[in-house]
């Protein structure tokens, strides 16, 4: 298919952003089907850019190639993947076995995650564009990533879509457990490959969990929106003396407790879960804490959301901080794309402000080194660690 784009659009590719949305298309030669390859010119007829055609989606084309004309064949994803395995030689090791693998459209492939945990690879897809070529595609990741088992997850939209193209999602062949023990930094934990939320584990703020493990020796320490316990385990080997997890869902406490168990070097009895609505606890809490973490769930799923969600940010920060003692710590993350760095580190700057406590900035954080971000919609992840003197 042969399509030319807006003046916009076309100053957009070049600069390397990923997405074409429908509005910003000129024209085309003719309608196409999902995941067919698209071939874009600019003003002036010369070749731009290469994408995947998703004609069910505002982001109408996703782009894999620009610059040179290219041919995109199992040989050109293989290339792509074989650079995403090389730039994770450092991540995996012998603490370490997982991680992610391949990051969606920063890595080349648009709309497709692959997340490794232990001897099984669980690849996501976000867009259609992947159902017509999955054999080819899962070919090229058994053949880079090597993995013993390998489960096919799919985004809710596109169930309809993955029946008609005769897919069935979970195991792709030898079937394996659904839940998969695996290290991170020597820490085991349990990752829920078939049903589990994402694709079963939240890998992506394993640096951040190191930070907090250099933090925690001699504090106590409270995990609001602890979901599986991630940062606490890290708190305990870190030397914590107590860590209190708040979560609303039961089923997210009981697996902090069974990756607690997993690791008979970490006393459990320091551990505790307290089920509620974080947000209401929080506020009514009056006890107080040497180390809270708040990392919660997005709170803007959309840009309309945004205003909304830099208030929340702020008055979640806030109370946190209430939480804090004196000479303790607050670590506070974001994982919303549409709340900028600069806007969520604004917000809880200035409730930090607003408290009329002496607070030093430790540092700030974006994305870790296996969930490259390449456009600013990829951006979401960020966290800022305050000491509070007083």
């Amino acid at each position: 298919m042969r399509m030319q784009l807006l003046p916009r659009a076309e100053t957009a590719v070049r600069k390397g952003h990923p997405w074409v949305f429908a509005e910003s298309v000129k024209s085309q030669n003719r309608e196409g089907s999902a995941g067919e390859l698209v071939v874009m010119y600019d003003r002036r007829d010369r070749f731009l850019a290469v994408g995947l055609y998703d004609p069910d989606s505002p982001i109408r084309v996703r782009v894999v190639h620009a610059g040179s004309p290219a041919v995109i064949d199992r040989d050109w994803w293989l290339g792509r993947a074989r650079d995403a395995a090389t730039r994770r030689e450092e991540v995996f090791n012998a603490k370490t076995n997982g991680a992610r693998c391949i990051n969606g459209e920063s890595e080349g492939f648009p709309g497709l995650v692959a997340d490794r945990y232990a001897d099984t690879l669980v690849v996501k897809l976000y867009s259609a564009v992947w159902l017509e070529r999955w054999a080819e595609i899962e070919s090229v990741l058994r053949e880079v990533f090597g993995p013993r088992y390998l489960v096919l997850r799919v985004s809710r939209n596109l169930a309809d879509a993955t029946a008609e193209h005769g897919l069935v999602p979970g195991f792709q062949g030898d079937q394996g457990d659904e839940v998969v023990v695996f290290s991170e930094n020597g820490i085991r934990f349990e990752a829920a490959v078939v049903h589990g939320q994402k694709t079963g584990f939240f890998l992506d703020q394993r640096d951040n969990r190191a930070r907090v493990e250099q933090l925690a020796e001699g504090r106590e320490v409270l995990n609001l929106f602890s979901f599986s316990g991630g940062f606490s385990l890290y708190a305990a080997r870190g030397g914590a003396t107590r860590v209190v997890d708040v979560d609303i869902s039961a089923h997210a406490l009981e697996s902090a407790r069974r990756n607690f168990a997993l690791n008979p070097d970490l006393d459990p009895t320091i551990h505790e879960g307290i089920q509620a609505d974080v947000f209401e606890w929080v506020g009514q809490s009056g006890a107080s804490y040497d180390l809270v973490i708040s990392d919660p769930p997005s709170l803007a799923k959309r840009e309309r959301d945004r205003e909304k969600a830099i208030v929340a940010y702020r008055r979640l920060n806030g109370v946190a901080l209430a939480r804090v003692r004196q000479g303790g710590i607050l670590v506070a993350a974001s994982c919303s794309a549409h709340v900028s760095a600069d806007e969520f580190f604004g917000a809880v700057r200035s409730e930090a402000k607003r408290s009329g406590r002496r607070c030093e900035e430790l540092w700030t954080s974006r994305h870790a080194d296996d969930h490259p971000a390449s456009f600013p919609e990829a951006e979401y992840l960020k966290a800022i660690c305050l000491k509070c003197a007083d």
